[in-house]
This record gives C-alpha cells, sequence and structure tokens, in this order.
C-alpha cells in the first residue's frame, strides 16, 4: 500500500491475508535467531502442544512448515497416498478445483463429486461411491471445510458418519485454511486424519506459513506412501522432533514468535469465544445483503459461511468494478469472484482479527460502491440491518468486564 498511498488505513475485507493484531506485528519485530540455539527448540516444543489446541486433537502430530495451503495440501497428499491412489474429492469452488487439480497433477486417481458453485459437497454420491467400494479401493476422501470462492462451508461430521456407516478405512483428508481458527474445527471427535491451514486466515499472521496436523492413522500410512515428496516429507520432522532439535531446515524466527502471540491472543479469547465471534459478523453481513436486495451465492442456509459471504450481482454489473472501486475509492480492499463465478460476485471475508465496527464501515463501504456502479440501493439499508442485529447479540469485550 506504501506505492499507492491512501490516507488514513485500508479495510482489508478479503477473506485472507486478513488484518494482523498490533501485539502479534511487535512480537514479529524482532532480529535473527540461532535456531539452533536451546531457545527456538523450546518454543518450538510448546507452540507444537499448543497448535494442537486449535484442531481440537490430543494425538495429531503437528508440522509448521514454511510454506502456504498450497504446500500444506501436497504435504497431506505426498505423505499418505501412493501415485495411482484412488481418492474422492469434492469441486464445490475454486480452491477445491485447485485441490484436485493438483491431485491429478501427482498422479492420483481422482473421483470428482462436482456440484454447482453455491452448493456444499454432495455426500449422497459419496455414500454411494463408499457402498460400491467393497474392495476398498479408494485411499482418501478429500475435502474443503470451508470453501472461499463461494462461502460454502460443509459439514465434517457427516463425512465421518457416512465412512464410519460403510466401516470404510480411506482416510479423510481436510483443507481447514478458511475455517481453522474462525469456525469450530474437531480433528479427533470427527476422525480427521490430515487437516491443514495457512498462518495468512484465522491465525491472523503474514503468509508463510502452512500448518499440517496428522493422525496417528495418517503417520502410519506415510510410513508406506510411495509419493515422492522432500521438502514437505512428515519423516525428516519427526527425525529431529526425536532429537528435539525440531527443525529439518531454517524456520521463520519471526513468524515463529508471531504464531506464539497469536495462538496467546487466541486462547485469552477463548475458541468457543473466537468462533463466536466469527459468527456475529457472519450473520450481520448475510442481513445486510438480505437489506440491500441482492443475494448470496450460496444456496441453502446450512452451508452459509460465517468466514466470508460471496454477494450476487444483477447480470448488469460487473462484480469486479465494485471490487475495483472500492479499492481506488474508498480504501476498500474486497474479494474477486473467481473462475465460474467471475464478475458475477463479489466476497466480502469477516474473519481473523476484526471487530463489529470494522465490519460496519466496510458495509458502509460497500453500499456506497453500489450506488456507484448504478444498483439502486437504500443508503444505510444493510448498515442498519447490522446494526440492529449486533447491537442486539455483541457481548462486552472479556478482558473489560
Amino acid at each position: 500500500m506504501d506505492y499507492f498511498y491512501g490516507p488514513g488505513r485500508n479495510h482489508l475485507f478479503v477473506p485472507g491475508p486478513v488484518n494482523i493484531p498490533e501485539p502479534v506485528i511487535r512480537a514479529m519485530n524482532r532480529n535473527n535467531e540461532d535456531y539452533r540455539s536451546p531457545a527456538v527448540p523450546a518454543m518450538t516444543k510448546t507452540l507444537l502442544e499448543d497448535v494442537k489446541k486449535i484442531f481440537k486433537t490430543t494425538s495429531g502430530i503437528p508440522f509448521l512448515i514454511p510454506t502456504t495451503g498450497t504446500g500444506a495440501w501436497e504435504s497431506a497428499l505426498t505423505n499418505t497416498l501412493s501415485p495411482g491412489d484412488r481418492t474422492v474429492s469434492f469441486l464445490i469452488g475454486q480452491f477445491s478445483l485447485l485441490w484436485i487439480d493438483q491431485q491429478q497433477r501427482l498422479g492420483f486417481n481422482v473421483d470428482v463429486v462436482e456440484s454447482d458453485w453455491g452448493q456444499g459437497a454432495n455426500f449422497d454420491i459419496l455414500a454411494s461411491k463408499l457402498a460400491e467400494d467393497t474392495a476398498h479401493t479408494i485411499k482418501a476422501v478429500c475435502i474443503v471445510h470451508n470453501e472461499t470462492a463461494t462461502g460454502v462451508t460443509n459439514n465434517l461430521a457427516k463425512v465421518r458418519k457416512i465412512l464410519d456407516d460403510y466401516s470404510h478405512p480411506a482416510l479423510f483428508l481436510v483443507d481447514g485454511v478458511s475455517s481453522i481458527c474462525a469456525l469450530d474445527f474437531r480433528m479427533d471427535e470427527w476422525g480427521v486424519d490430515v487437516a491443514l491451514t495457512g498462518s495468512q486466515k484465522a491465525l491472523s499472521l503474514p503468509t508463510g506459513m502452512g500448518i499440517v496436523c496428522a493422525s496417528p492413522k495418517a503417520i502410519e500410512a506415510s510410513k508406506t506412501a510411495k509419493s515422492v515428496r522432500v521438502f514437505f516429507d512428515w519423516k525428516d520432522y519427526l527425525k529431529f522432533y526425536n532429537l528435539g532439535t525440531f527443525w529439518p531446515y531454517t524456520p521463520s524466527i519471526q513468524l515463529l514468535y508471531g504464531l506464539r502471540a497469536a495462538l496467546d491472543l487466541l486462547f485469552a479469547e477463548g475458541l468457543e469465544n473466537v468462533f463466536e465471534r466469527h459468527a456475529r459478523p457472519g450473520k450481520a453481513t448475510r442481513l445486510a445483503v438480505e437489506a440491500w436486495g441482492l443475494k448470496n451465492c450460496t444456496q441453502k442456509e446450512e452451508w452459509f459461511s460465517d468466514t466470508v459471504t460471496a454477494v450476487v450481482v444483477p447480470p448488469y454489473i460487473d462484480s469486479a468494478e465494485i471490487v475495483r472501486r472500492g479499492w481506488k475509492r474508498y480504501n476498500l480492499s474486497l474479494g474477486l469472484g473467481l473462475n465460474k463465478v467471475a464478475g458475477k460476485v463479489f466476497r466480502i471475508g469477516h474473519l481473523g482479527n476484526l471487530n463489529e465496527l470494522q465490519l460496519l464501515g466496510c458495509l458502509a463501504g460497500v453500499e456506497m460502491i453500489l450506488k456507484d456502479v448504478g444498483y439502486p440501493v437504500k443508503l444505510g439499508s444493510g448498515v442498519a440491518a447490522a446494526c440492529a442485529y449486533l447491537q442486539n447479540n455483541t457481548p462486552l469485550i472479556a478482558s473489560r468486564v
């Protein structure tokens, strides 16, 4: 933003990267350190234990990998599967599409279960595939928990129930990039074998750390998986875990300190309170969209996301112009529509380090933009709907009671 300066602060409402808390920025503002000194392994050990809490697992083994969510995907796949293995993967939007593309390029035999963009995963088809697979040729079921392109959240408990109903041994791999630390995630309870997230989403850190958590079953599968991996090989991490030094290569010292600060903030707030803090802006944003007379891309309430809302615009409006106008005129950053919904939707991200008044500023900005591009919105309508809900549902700040 320094190259395109605008007065005041940029209102960042893309669904990641998100706003970084000031204590996290301060924690990262430090010099480099020797990662082989006693200090960094000691901090890493506590980080690995505490990261398990955001996945709600006691038995999972986490890996803090210097990468993005895309690298975390590859880590999950190549450590647990072999070329030619059959997977079932749900295509419901741009990011599930990209994960499927990665699976195919890595040489897996992917059964693609496609739904209209705006719908959730089709679990009936999953059930039929598992019922037919008496030889257990399906080695993994891969699903995006929260599809950021369309604002759709899938019910992971249902996937686990279907796997259990058919006593199917397939691994359960979950992309939780835009859900973990914002939406309730229960790795052990739902029998998730590999879960992953990225530092730039609800953790509210800079991009650069992919966090992968593997169940004992996934760790066991990694011992016989034949996919080629080097940088992402869990075996190298486990070797250094056992040595007590933890790092097979140089980590980002600054990100580790940032992660420590981010986890401390989340735990001080309480994870259940964090989930509620995300549910409020999710509901408020949907009420605003309804008041504007526009439609949510997500087609059923059961799939509504509390981290991102994709708003469908009328055919005579290019949603990309809404995003451009927001940035050029109001210093507001909104998410573009991607691929099949390019030009048809814009996205309001409401995850990570934000509060109710920040959201209201965003909604006010969207109303002005809609007016700019020729949509007959009544100024104040969405803000009023969101205000009415938030005023009745926003609790006192816990640390200030």
